[in-house]
Formats: C-alpha cells, sequence, structure tokens
C-alpha cells in the first residue's frame, strides 16, 4: 500500500513532508520544528528518518531540534555534507536507500543549488522536488545554470504522469500569475488556478500530469513559438523563460 503522506505548513510558505507506513515515520525537509512536533503528537507517530533535498537553511534549520527530541537518523546527499547537518546516512545522487520502509532514489536535480536531490518513491508514485520542479514552476538559479536545471527537470519530467509532485513552497499566486503572463490560453492552467484560489485544490502536491499541463518550465515546445524561439533547442527556450520569471 501506498504511505500514508501529510503536509505541514512551516514558516511563511515552506512545506514539510510525512510519510508513515510499515511501521516508521519519514520527514522530508525541516523548515521548523514546532508545526512538525504538533502534527507528530497529534497522530501519534515518532519520527525515524529526515531526508534533506538542500542545505538552504529554510530546509535544514529544524534539523538539531527534531533529531534531539526523536533520534531520528538524518539522510543527505554525501557530496553536500559539508553543508548539511550531520549526517547518519549520506547517499550518492543515483542511489536506492530505505525511506519508511520503501525503496526509494535520491535523484540527482541541480540548478537551484549544486546539491539539491529529489527523492522517488515509485511504489507510493510520489517524488520530493523541493526547490527544483516546483508547483506551477522551479526553483531560482542560485548555484547551477539553466542547462543544469533543465536537465533536472527533464530527469524528473521522466517519471511516470500519476507521481505525486511534492514540492518545498507554496508560490502558486505568483507561480502563476507568471504562467498565464505567458502561456494566456491555457484553459487547464486556468482551471487550476480558479480552483486552487476557491480552497477547492491545495498547492501541493499535485501529479506530474498536472504540472505537464500547467507548468511553463515543462510546456517549453508548446510556448516556443509565442516567445519568438520557433526551433530553438528546449534548453535555450527554457533559460528563456527562466530569465523572464526572474524579471517578473
Amino acid at each position: 500500500m501506498p504511505l500514508d503522506l501529510v503536509p505541514i505548513r512551516c514558516l511563511t510558505d515552506n512545506y514539510a513532508w510525512l510519510l508513515h507506513g510499515n511501521g516508521r515515520t519519514a520527514l522530508v525537509d525541516a523548515p521548523e520544528a514546532a508545526p512538525i512536533l504538533a502534527e507528530l503528537a497529534a497522530r501519534g507517530w515518532t519520527l525515524d528518518q529526515i531526508a534533506l533535498t538542500h542545505h538552504h537553511a529554510d530546509h535544514i534549520q529544524a534539523v538539531p531540534e527534531l533529531a534531539d527530541r526523536t533520534g531520528a537518523a538524518v539522510i543527505g546527499n554525501a557530496l553536500d555534507a559539508a553543508r548539511l547537518p550531520p549526517l547518519d546516512q549520506p547517499v550518492r545522487p543515483g542511489a536506492h536507500f530505505d525511506l519508511c520502509g520503501e525503496q526509494a532514489q535520491a535523484i540527482d536535480v541541480p540548478g537551484h543549488t549544486i546539491g539539491h536531490l529529489a527523492f522517488h518513491l515509485p511504489g507510493s508514485a510520489m517524488v520530493f522536488t523541493a526547490d527544483s520542479l516546483m508547483a506551477l514552476g522551479c526553483g531560482r538559479l542560485f548555484e547551477g545554470d539553466a542547462q543544469a536545471m533543465w536537465a533536472s527537470l527533464s530527469r524528473l519530467n521522466a517519471l511516470p504522469a500519476g507521481t505525486l509532485v511534492c514540492s518545498g513552497h507554496d508560490y502558486c499566486r505568483g507561480n502563476g500569475a507568471f504562467a498565464l503572463s505567458v502561456d494566456p490560453g491555457n484553459a487547464a492552467l486556468r482551471r487550476r488556478l480558479e480552483e486552487t484560489a476557491a480552497g477547492k485544490r491545495p498547492c501541493a502536491p499535485s501529479t506530474l500530469a498536472d504540472e505537464r499541463a500547467t507548468n511553463p518550465f515543462l510546456r517549453v515546445r508548446e510556448l516556443a513559438d509565442g516567445l519568438g524561439m520557433a526551433g530553438a533547442a528546449d534548453a535555450d527556450v527554457f533559460a528563456e523563460l527562466r530569465a523572464r520569471k526572474d524579471r517578473f
């Protein structure tokens, strides 16, 4: 059976994600201890693992308190360990590891940061993408370049369409406004934004099929003509979209 999935709103717009099943509980990213501890207490769950996607403070700053309070083992990118809290289980990009009793794969998704990982759980049809592929958008290019981020998004876009995309922030309002500015005729996008604004669906998770239909950064072929880039390479169209989003 798929693992139970619980989104936890943290800080201003962060998501942390609890997973539960097979007698174990795992957390993906640790922005803020109080709401995570409250959710664990409310459900009577004991935290066993904390998996970290990347080193930015709003994804790791609650690790010391959570690890101290629960004894949870900390998992993260072995190649970026110097910028992460102490790791009990370093994993390399491409490696498989146990997360909440299910096999997960650490997918290399540089662009936002060089050491960014996504965690794919095919048995539960979930992928935790943090600040790489985001709901209706993608992360800023703080350390990598557009080529690296396009390769990362392409890697994630190769997953099955029904995969739940669990991203790191609720940026749906800003991402949606930009998406409409470059894809104004997209009926699926308008419907998604209307449903989200009305509280009929959350910003995240979404399915990969949803993102393919509404996320401009996965729709470079459909948008190339409107950008005046017919015939341009997909990575170049992505770079133009990312530059426009940065100016938006």
